[in-house]
């Protein structure tokens, strides 16, 4: 059985591109695919950039509790289907979710084994600078986006683990080497060791 792992922090941390770097680290891991309502742009591939649904589709899905979680952002359903991350956990591949905090939390209440990691910046003046450095934001909705970064890091007693991300390649360190610890736990040798304690009776 594969891995649910869950990575979330407030808006400008760097969760997409620490997630991009981790996938090139840990090719192994499955990047969950969203469903959306939008249309597809240019280039875009059913079932590897998103699941592409009508919106009868999507509430429908809403309808039979078959989201992990969903929200909806400029008209738009955004989600992630629990039929795919089922899936391939069942088949023995880690699923790594990148999620809003609010997201993240509502997973949790439908799957409380997955792991849950915390992406945070070095301190709010670099979080700050990496907001404003996007260079599309007014002064005010910078504002507002630090007010709620600071109370979504409130939210980190939620949560598993917590990464800094001060650099790229540090951060995906740490993660890795909590994949790894997690696959070391010792629950999820109990049912090995159990076999070969009825293997060692029958012989």
């Amino acid at each position: 059985m594969g891995l649910l792992i869950v990575l979330s922090g407030p808006a400008g941390v760097g969760k997409g591109t620490v997630c991009s770097a981790l996938r090139g680290r840990m090719p192994e891991i499955v990047y969950s695919v969203s469903a959306t309502t939008r249309q597809p742009r240019q280039g875009e591939v059913e079932g590897v950039n998103y699941f592409f649904k009508s919106k009868e589709q999507f509430q429908e899905m809403i309808a039979r509790d078959a989201l992990l979680e969903y929200a909806e952002y400029v008209g738009n359903y955004y989600g992630t289907p629990r039929d795919f991350v089922d899936r391939t956990l069942a088949g023995g591949k880690d699923v790594i979710l990148e999620i809003e905090v609010q997201g993240a939390l509502k997973v949790k209440e439908k799957f409380p084994e997955a792991i849950f990691i915390f992406l945070l910046p070095p301190s709010l003046d670099v979080l700050k600078e990496r907001i404003t450095g996007r260079g599309t934001e007014t002064q005010d909705i910078i504002d507002t986006r630090m007010n709620v970064a600071v109370e979504e890091m409130n939210l980190l007693r939620h949560y598993d683990y917590a990464v800094i991300n001060d650099e790229i390649d540090a951060a995906c360190d740490r993660i890795r080497s909590i994949v790894i610890a997690e696959h070391c736990r010792r629950e999820r040798f109990m049912p090995y060791v159990t076999g070969m304690k009825t293997a060692i009776e029958k012989a």
